[in-house]
């Protein structure tokens, strides 16, 4: 598999994922510094020219939320998804999807504040969407209990965004403790060695 990245991007929780799964893979930078996702060549991997995009022989896609789902099938050693037939597959599939289907609009909403009914909005609203995540962890300690799988990325992930570099989100100390777990493991870990390293390269070579 092939991973179209760029730092300081969304590609981040796909070079997570991909560490969870520990599956070979290759890294190709996309430079958006430069236009780069713009290049007809990546635009044929992804249209919308966005990061991150995973090329795997002939399958091509996007999406971040498409792209967990994918690996986690494609590396089921990694037990990242109940297997189909699992009743938790089902709750794992509408997690997996939330984030970019309520999560993401409701941080917009609350950053821009914008204002609309609750019965207009398909997240219903910022303080619904956060009162739905504080009760999905209760459980603990990760979104399927003991399981840690892709929707945790997906969640966590957005959760650690909004809580320190959009600032939008102040988080309940189970939301705090949630994000603190999955940001301690060590595919994370490694993860943020991987885009420090990018980030010191490209100091280097500007002078």
């Amino acid at each position: 598999m092939k991973l179209y990245w760029a730092p300081h991007t969304r590609a981040f929780r796909i070079l997570w994922l991909m560490e969870e799964a520990g599956a070979p893979y290759e890294r190709e930078l996309v430079d958006i510094r430069t236009g780069a996702q713009d290049d007809p060549a990546f635009r044929r991997i992804n249209p919308m020219g966005k990061v991150p995009a995973l090329s795997d022989g002939d399958a091509h896609l996007a999406e971040s939320g498409a792209i967990c789902a994918y690996v986690a099938e494609q590396v089921p050693a990694a037990h990242l998804a109940p297997p189909v037939g699992d009743p938790l597959r089902a709750r794992y599939l509408h997690w997996m999807f939330f984030s970019a289907g309520c999560m993401e609009p409701a941080f917009l909403q609350k950053m821009k504040g914008i204002e609309l009914p609750k019965s207009a909005a398909g997240w219903g609203s910022f303080d619904l969407v956060m009162e739905v995540v504080d009760e999905a962890l209760k459980d603990g300690p990760y979104l399927l209990g003991e399981a840690f799988t892709a929707a945790d990325i997906m969640l966590a992930m957005d959760l650690w965004y909004a809580i320190h570099l959009l600032k939008v989100v102040t988080p309940t100390p189970r939301v705090a403790a949630y994000v603190a777990r999955c940001t301690a493991r060590p595919a994370f870990q490694r993860a943020e060695a991987i885009e420090a390293a990018e980030l010191a390269a490209r100091a280097v070579a500007a002078g």
